[in-house]
């Protein structure tokens, strides 16, 4: 690259800033190791072209085996629920099923550049980050916010992550989720079956069934 190259692609980042760092994390199937040794640092971002090079880099979370996640967290904030940051926090939850697998990479994109791009407002300092894990029977992507206990701003990230998806949804027959739900962390690491029960719920129809209490 020359010294003119050098000085345009600096110039380019330094033009499209983002207000926060953030760093992309890959945990690897090698089950033969512990968890800490499987979690690799890929690359700290902080600005937009950085972001979009890295992206186009590494493979969407659908070309990810098994028993792998992407983890995209503020570069402060280590993906572990034992961090202080994440310790008393929770997780809005969309789950995909093995049969629309095709819609993981969608809905990722979707809300990893409105956590980039600061699309929830003054509730971005309650978001820790996002993950995708991906699973044989189906997959998840979760965003981690702070303060579980917090409803009122947990409720408006939601909202925000439910309108980004439904207008990525205009053009497809169904929309990209059916539900997405709000878990605690101390409940998802004690449950004793696959199901957590919801402190929020938010669904794509209008008027679902759904159980009382849900949103």
């Amino acid at each position: 690259m020359t010294e003119h190259e050098e000085e345009s692609n600096h110039s380019s980042s330094a033009l499209y800033p983002l207000k926060r760092h953030w760093t992309w994390w890959y945990l690897n199937d090698e089950r033969t190791k512990s968890w800490e040794d499987r979690l690799k640092k890929v690359y700290t971002f902080s600005t937009v072209p950085e972001f979009w090079a890295l992206y186009d880099a590494i493979r969407p979370p659908s070309g990810l085996n098994p028993m792998c996640d992407y983890n995209v967290f503020r570069d402060d904030i280590q993906p572990m629920w034992e961090v202080p940051e994440n310790a008393n926090g929770g997780r809005w939850l969309i789950a995909v099923d093995k049969s629309k697998q095709d819609m993981v990479d969608a809905i990722w994109l979707e809300i990893l550049m409105a956590l980039v791009g600061e699309q929830f407002g003054k509730d971005m300092e309650s978001i820790c980050g996002l993950v995708c894990n991906v699973r044989g029977k189906g997959s998840k992507i979760s965003v981690w916010t702070k303060d579980c206990n917090d409803d009122e701003t947990n409720l408006r990230i939601g909202v925000v992550l439910k309108e980004k998806l439904m207008a990525a949804s205009k053009d497809l027959t169904k929309p990209l989720f059916d539900v997405i739900r709000y878990e605690d962390h101390d409940s998802c690491q004690k449950k004793t079956s696959s199901l957590v029960k919801a402190k929020l719920s938010l669904h794509s129809a209008e008027n679902p069934e759904k159980p009382v209490g849900s949103l």
